[in-house]
């Protein structure tokens, strides 16, 4: 079975390398739906699992100067207390494993549904920045140091009990945000806020023992390759036909994981 794991991960991390799309919106519902991983097991391995693969892209974004460390700064003012108040109250419930599986599944539901009707919507919400003469709306300067540190909240519940939130979701948000940015910014920026918050996120589900510590290797073990390859080749893959595909993809698991 190790195998069929780094070959799912292989195949993940192709899509993530071509899409940019999180990871998260295709590994956690396919160890759910595929392979039977108990959910909350497949979010906190899905969360260290990603934590490490956007280790490098964030590296790399750095280097380029493609990071607003600023904004990173402001979204993890929310979203890393989110994430361990979130972990600190499943602890304190401490859920039976029905309930907490019942809750994780909802959540991931809305999750993927939300990062489908994003990625399908991403052109939209960005016009809905741009005003008819040609000028840029934006939220006045005094309020977006709030909007970000809510928006980063937000992210930190979502992300820490579905795993998914951080890629596509997060982006549409700061498109909208932060209008005047260059697009290759704020990918740049999601991603470098997308590890330490996974990696908080994923190290209280280790706590919580809802890590497969042998799965992690085994998905590390495709995906990592699967990365490298996807990102050479999304240059040749056109975007207005891949983001539909994968929208609709996730629209259907989403509407799948509400009859799990």
């Amino acid at each position: 079975m190790d195998w069929m794991y780094t070959l799912s991960g292989f195949l993940v991390g192709l899509i993530v390398g071509i899409t940019g799309v999180g990871g998260g919106s295709l590994m956690t519902p396919l160890l759910v739906l595929l392979f039977g991983v108990s959910p909350a097991t497949a979010v906190g391995t899905d969360l260290l699992y990603a934590s490490l693969t956007k280790t490098l892209g964030g590296w790399v974004h750095s280097r380029r100067g493609t990071v607003d460390w600023k904004i990173v700064g402001l979204l993890g003012l929310g979203s890393l207390p989110a994430a361990v108040i979130t972990i600190a109250l499943l602890k304190y419930l401490a859920l039976d494993k029905k309930t907490l599986s019942g809750l994780v599944t909802g959540v991931l539901s809305v999750a993927l549904i939300l990062t489908a009707a994003a990625l399908l919507l991403k052109g939209r919400i960005k016009k809905l920045a741009q005003r008819k003469d040609g000028t840029v709306f934006e939220l006045h300067h005094r309020h977006l140091p709030a909007a970000t540190i809510i928006t980063g909240a937000l992210l930190g519940i979502m992300v820490t009990i579905s795993s998914v939130g951080a890629g596509a979701l997060g982006m549409v948000v700061l498109l909208f945000l932060y209008p005047r940015h260059a697009p290759v910014k704020l990918v740049g920026t999601d991603i470098a806020h997308a590890v330490p918050l996974t990696a908080v996120a994923g190290m209280g589900h280790l706590a919580l023992g809802t890590v497969d510590l042998v799965l992690l290797g085994s998905l590390l073990l495709g995906s990592l390759p699967g990365i490298y390859i996807g990102s050479h080749l999304s240059a040749r893959m056109p975007e207005t036909v891949l983001r539909p595909v994968l929208a609709t993809m996730l629209l259907l698991i989403g509407i799948r994981m509400v009859f799990v």
